[in-house]
């Protein structure tokens, strides 16, 4: 793999595609509304797979002559699709500003926002689900957002890994024609059916036309041509028929993604274990002379651009809690097989090698681990750290695989051949709607209430029931019952908002094109929003166990068992944000021990409430009849929800951004080093983060320098993996480059960096973002 190079081919698509402008685009937006306009007597279901065809027909295209791997979603790259179904009255507020807010910038065009003024938002005002959630459930969902952040109101849904072996063996007009045999099994839903069929048919005729736009690309580029017409022929192959060769099947795979997407609008499509699936097309093609591979090596790097090419628009809040366009494209090598033996292959290497050399944004690459993990993988993989594009972050199987069949009840086989979607979270493969990104449950709001009479410190606001505060508490167990009452509280509030959206879901955004590569949907005739798949689950994030940990070991330690600070003072310290109280915040900051230095008193406390807050959500059931589990990571959202968290009693004050990640410690509290992070991190028992789990950890560039530093770190993922923590993942950058990014960002347009599950460049980060990711740790040695 050493001798396999990056080609110029590969250097000039990348460079066309970081030098084009992002726009917001109304295109398909526009096509939505005149086909709902022209099908107002039809169902919902009919009308968004009469939509999507549409689209698949008439949106613009490009190629590129360069290109191994074609198609999009517009025809220019990184476009902010404008989506008409899911929400608008955000777009209507927020369209002028999308160039100037400090968080994913779009470029706007006048003549569209004036279309979408006049055409476009006046059809669905009210209609749309962000309006239905809005009108049915807006108050109460507001009243608790200090607490929990629901999410998924106004797109579709994704973070879901769609049976990509299935697509390929069968591609379009395979599925429409299973989906007419099941139709006649199943004459009890028959829109179900015509509407699986309608968009295979929009997606033969996408494949088409792009055929036909490579042989008219192809005529007018001479040195290009003979790859141009292949590829044409690809297109048109795959129209009518699966793949058969490996570039056929990436090809295809691409394809795919492209149009779930396009029907949904939504983030975390997954394409999963591709080194398992692509190898048989990959062996075979090497095996019979069709494929070399540099030139697999070449095919995978044009998807990896391809990768990159698609963003998703969010508004000016949420953009705060997923910065830097996080699409959430995850693909996972190595683990172990359907019999539990440790399995990669040289297009695992393969796949290691093209972020090796591109380093970009996305995929967002993930290496399983276990037990018997190759030293071959795991030294390739070290090699692609030490690069610093913040990939690939490691999970363990050893950790993951007997929770999920033990917690989640998932079959064994399935277990084991686990994905992971958007940043961190788990699923099976091609078979679970997981609703992973279902809600956001801030603890360190919900503790600030409990000491506070349920107000909040920064407005006063009565937000949360008033079982009493921290002065009238005369021991620390009264306080943990107020803050177990106040937790119940917000539970229920957030599990009646949660039956609102997912209905909002299954009446406004059916997904017929995503029903037909899940399994279960075609043979049940249910679409996957209303329970179609094997699995439904939905998980629930907690937000954020470190600081919740630091600030009940400060209460404990130096409030009622030293008494070093009175309960009264605690309460007017917090109140004033620490302003004429700064021995008071030391003490908290500097006597109290704290979680993520192997002091295990501490970080059991952490994992008492991560356990009781997991264990209540077995006493609900989602709207699709699944159960709900708990997840333990951030995205980006330890900065605003930090924005609504007063001073708190491990020291940190008002709307200072929470800890990242999800598992780590608080930045700069971590002092005892890496190993004893990670032996704190390991109290927390997996079955908290069956939705996924998230370590983040920062080295020194320096320390992979030498083999010597590389084969410590091997022995420090081999400890990762023998302690059954599920994940863990590095950035590995100076601080010295990051405040010089800040300072000159044109220096640095290319530097990536982990933000939390998930890499984003660095410059394209708001600054309350970037000063956080420079505070964080940083390891020389381990």
């Amino acid at each position: 793999m050493k001798d396999l190079k990056k080609t110029e081919r590969i250097d000039i698509l990348k460079d066309k595609m970081l030098a084009e402008p992002r726009y917001a685009s109304i295109e398909q937006a526009r096509i939505i509304t005149r086909v709902y306009k022209e099908n107002e007597d039809k169902s919902t279901v009919l009308k968004r797979a009469l939509s999507l065809k549409a689209a698949l027909e008439e949106l613009e295209i490009a190629v590129q002559p360069e290109e191994l791997i074609v198609g999009n979603r517009t025809k220019g790259v990184r476009a902010g699709v404008v989506f008409p179904e899911s929400g608008l009255k955000w777009i209507n507020e927020e369209f002028e500003t999308l160039p100037t807010r400090p968080q994913d910038k779009f470029q706007v065009r006048e003549e569209d926002i004036r279309e979408f003024r006049e055409e476009i938002y006046p059809y669905w005002h009210g209609r749309s689900m962000e309006d239905v959630i809005s009108q049915n459930y807006g108050p109460e969902i507001s009243a608790m957002a200090k607490v929990v952040k629901i999410n998924q109101k106004d797109h579709a849904q994704g973070h879901i890994c769609p049976d990509t072996k299935l697509w390929l063996e069968l591609g379009p007009a395979g599925l429409a024609e299973k989906a007419r045999q099941a139709k006649e099994q199943h004459p009890d839903n028959p829109e179900f059916y015509d509407a699986v069929i309608l968009v295979m048919e929009g997606a033969r005729t996408f494949m088409r036309r792009y055929a036909r736009l490579l042989e008219k690309t192809a005529a007018e580029n001479e040195a290009y041509r003979d790859d141009l017409l292949d590829l044409a022929d690809i297109c048109e192959a795959l129209a009518d028929r699966g793949a058969q060769t490996f570039h056929e099947a990436v090809q295809s795979l691409w394809f795919l993604f492209t149009i779930l997407h396009m029907e949904s609008n939504a983030s975390s499509f997954s394409p999963g274990r591709m080194d398992q699936y692509l190898w048989p097309y990959y062996e075979k093609d090497i095996r019979e002379g069709r494929l070399t591979e540099q030139k697999a090596l070449e095919i995978l790097e044009a998807l990896w651009l391809k990768f990159n090419q698609i963003v998703y628009l969010r508004n000016q809040h949420s953009a705060k809690y997923f910065a830097g366009f996080p699409i959430g494209f995850n693909i996972a090598i190595g683990g172990v097989d359907e019999e539990g033996n440790d399995t990669y292959n040289d297009l695992s290497l393969l796949l290691l090698k093209a972020q090796y050399d591109l380093g970009l944004p996305q995929p967002n690459l993930s290496v399983r681990l276990n037990r018997n993990t190759s030293r071959e993988l795991l030294q390739d993989a070290i090699q692609v750290v030490a690069k610093g594009s913040g990939m690939p972050q490691f999970f363990n199987d050893e950790a993951i695989i007997h929770t999920m069949v033990q917690d989640l009840g998932i079959e064994e086989k399935d277990a084991r051949d686990y994905a992971i979607v958007g940043c961190v979270e788990l699923t099976t493969h091609g078979n679970n709607l997981g609703w992973s990104d279902a809600a956001m449950f801030n603890l360190n709001k919900a503790l600030e209430l409990a000491m506070n009479h349920g107000k909040c410190l920064l407005t006063g606001e009565q937000i949360g029931p008033d079982f009493g505060g921290i002065e009238e508490f005369e021991t620390f167990e009264e306080l943990e019952e107020a803050f177990r009452k106040t937790i119940d509280h917000f539970i229920d509030e957030m599990m009646k908002a949660e039956v609102v959206v997912e209905k909002a879901h299954q009446d406004c955004l059916p997904t017929a094109f995503l029903s037909a590569v899940i399994d279960d949907c075609l043979d049940k005739g249910l679409d996957v929003t209303a329970g179609g798949a094997k699995y439904n689950l939905s998980g629930i994030q907690m937000i954020q166990v470190a600081n919740l940990a630091d600030s009940l070991a400060a209460i404990k330690e130096l409030v009622y068992d030293e008494k070093r600070i009175s309960r009264e003072e605690l309460k007017q310290a917090l109140a004033e944000n620490f302003e004429g109280h700064e021995i008071t915040q030391t003490m908290l900051l500097k006597r109290a021990p704290k979680y993520g230095n192997d002091i295990q008193w501490v970080d059991d406390l952490g994992a008492k409430w991560a356990g009781y807050f997991r264990e209540r959500m077995k006493d609900y059931t989602n709207y699709r009849g699944g159960p709900y589990h708990t997840g333990m990571y951030t995205v980006s959202a330890h900065v605003p929800m930090g924005e609504n968290v007063g001073a708190s009693a491990d020291g940190r004050k008002a709307k200072e951004p929470l800890a990242d990640g999800g598992m780590s410690p608080v930045y700069g509290r971590d002092m005892t080093g890496p190993t004893a992070v990670l032996k704190s991190v390991s109290r927390m028992d997996d079955s908290f983060t069956t939705n996924g789990g998230l370590l983040n950890m920062k080295f020194l560039p320096e320390f992979f320098r030498t083999q010597t530093g590389r084969d410590k770190f091997e022995h420090f993922l081999r400890a990762f993996v023998d302690l059954e923590i599920p994940h863990i993942q590095f950035n590995v950058v100076n601080r010295e480059d990051l405040i010089d990014a800040q300072i000159h960002p044109e220096r640095h347009q290319s530097l990536t960096v982990r933000v939390a599950g998930y890499t984003a460049y660095f410059t394209e980060l708001a600054g309350k973002l970037q000063d956080e990711i420079i505070e964080r740790t940083s390891y020389a040695d381990i």
